[in-house]
């Protein structure tokens, strides 16, 4: 047992002269002495001199660039505004309009359609229908053809044909 504790008192010993030897070159350091108090009015007035705050004003100018909020893809349904004083057929759109009745003569043929507002109208082929000019290209014993130039997602014209077809008995 003696040997074990004369091992552990010199470990001890080597450790304690190492951090002696390490702290020989540091200067010791010393308790700050206290000063004195300054005068209170010097303090209360001392920050109130340093220290000023100015307010950062930031103006944003939306001009020239588009709305966050909105879309990118532009609707495909948005409707132009509904013309005054027009025929009545070209207040709704080609996709509301409802095919009635398909009469064929000789050299001529004619349809009824039903509008949203529950009118009635007679139509034949070159007539304008619809919000976007549709023309009425081609009316059959059982269908009506209608050709409208509309503008995709992407804002480009193109030619969009809608074909109204007569109900079945059965429907």
């Amino acid at each position: 047992m003696t040997g074990m504790c004369q091992r552990l008192v010199s470990s001890a010993l080597a450790v304690l002269l190492l951090c002696a030897a390490g702290c020989k070159d540091k200067p010791a350091v010393e308790a700050p002495a206290a000063e004195k108090p300054k005068a209170a009015a010097a303090s209360v007035t001392a920050p109130s001199d340093e220290f000023k705050v100015e307010k950062e004003v930031y103006s944003y100018d939306p001009r020239g660039r588009r709305d966050p909020f909105l879309s990118i893809i532009v609707d495909i349904k948005t409707q132009p505004p509904r013309k005054k004083k027009s025929n009545p057929v070209e207040n709704f759109d080609v996709d509301e309009i409802k095919l009635i009745a398909v009469v064929m003569e000789k050299d001529r043929s004619y349809a009824m359609i039903t509008l949203p507002d529950g009118k009635s109208y007679t139509i034949r082929k070159g007539m304008t229908l619809g919000l976007y000019g549709g023309r009425v290209e081609e009316i059959t014993a059982r269908t009506v053809r209608i050709t409208e130039q509309v503008k995709n997602y992407k804002g480009q014209n193109v030619i969009k044909d809608t074909v109204l077809k007569l109900r079945e008995e059965g429907e």
